[in-house]
């Protein structure tokens, strides 16, 4: 495992100071927060982030007046509207709008304001729902979208290739990193928008505490799914800022993959939950598979280290510790 830049030349490793001025766009996330705790302990003292009440980025002209006021030297784009097959089905507008507002504005400010870093963060779902396995970069727009989330895909998409362009016509370093299923502290537990691992936490985590009734989950528990603990993105993306990587698009996950079932009983141990589990086959199963293929940033220097059930006991530990405050999504 290395997180440095070995197989990167000289000219490609970045000479950023521990002063340069990063601005986190969705600082409060679960992203953005590992990513803001990453860079801390990295000895970067010079962040800047503004919560969706002081700056709300789907507002073109106060992120340019934002931009203009602070003058960041890099931007990390994390900001964006997320939630799982239920809220992609019943919020298309929102989902594929809002997205293409947010990332648009932060975008384009940048590249207005003279920002000659941009790391974009997308999502494994802008890939075809039956490309090859392991996805590579490759794959993108080659087959149709899974159709359960296809309007934030979408919205992904167009970020991914704003920032190719940029990078292609004007020589900027406005790269891409999409990852795979990230989960993590500071998670969406509502079980209405969550994604499948917090939503399992949640549901066995109050089985257990109703006398450890059973849990009912959606679909047969045969699609394949991998999963990367949010620190290990946030390790990915100080990557990427400290590299010059040579091309714009970039998968980050762990290379390996388990089955729902599977996920649901590592999440069962760990919970401590005992009773049966009841798997709803007339709900959707998603993709059948995804896995992504992570040779092209594993060949420059960078691997994740952290296991699943490690990382689910440490995402568990922190929902433990912070039900009172566990985010609710409004939409």
């Amino acid at each position: 495992m290395s997180s440095g830049g070995e197989a990167l030349s000289k000219q490609q490793q970045m000479n950023l100071s521990k002063h340069t001025k990063i601005y986190i766009a969705g600082h409060n996330g679960m992203v953005g927060s590992a990513i803001w705790r990453k860079l801390e302990a990295k000895g970067y003292t010079n962040m800047v982030g503004m919560s969706s009440k002081a700056l709300d980025l789907r507002k073109q002209i106060d992120v340019q007046r934002f931009f203009e006021s602070e003058q960041p030297e890099v931007v990390i784009d994390a900001a964006a509207r997320v939630g799982g097959i239920l809220a992609n089905n019943d919020y298309p507008y929102q989902f594929l709008m809002e997205n293409m507002q947010i990332q648009n504005n932060l975008i384009d400010g940048a590249f207005q304001a003279g920002i000659e870093k941009f790391i974009f963060l997308g999502s494994s779902c802008i890939y075809p729902k039956l490309a090859p396995q392991p996805l590579v970069e490759e794959c993108l727009l080659t087959a149709a979208l899974e159709p359960t989330n296809e309007w934030y895909a979408l919205a992904k998409i167009s970020g991914v290739k704003a920032c190719e362009a940029i990078r292609k016509q004007f020589g900027l370093d406005y790269v891409s990193l999409m990852p795979t299923n990230l989960y993590g502290s500071h998670d969406n537990f509502d079980l209405q928008t969550s994604h499948v691992l917090p939503a399992m936490i949640r549901k066995f985590h109050d089985a257990k505490q109703n006398g450890h009734a059973a849990v009912q989950l959606w679909g047969t528990g045969t699609p394949m799914r991998e999963f990367l603990y949010v620190d290990d993105m946030a390790a990915a993306v100080v990557f990427a800022l400290e590299n010059n990587l040579p091309e714009h698009l970039y998968n980050v996950g762990t290379g390996s993959d388990i089955t729902i079932k599977e996920l649901a009983q590592t999440i069962q141990k760990v919970v401590g939950h005992e009773g049966l589990i009841e798997w709803d086959a007339s709900k959707p199963d998603g993709t059948p598979r995804k896995l992504m293929d992570v040779s092209k940033l594993s060949a420059l220097g960078w691997e994740a280290t952290i296991s699943l059930e490690e990382g689910i006991q440490q995402t568990y530990a922190w929902f433990l510790n912070n039900q009172a405050q566990i985010k609710e999504v409004k939409l």
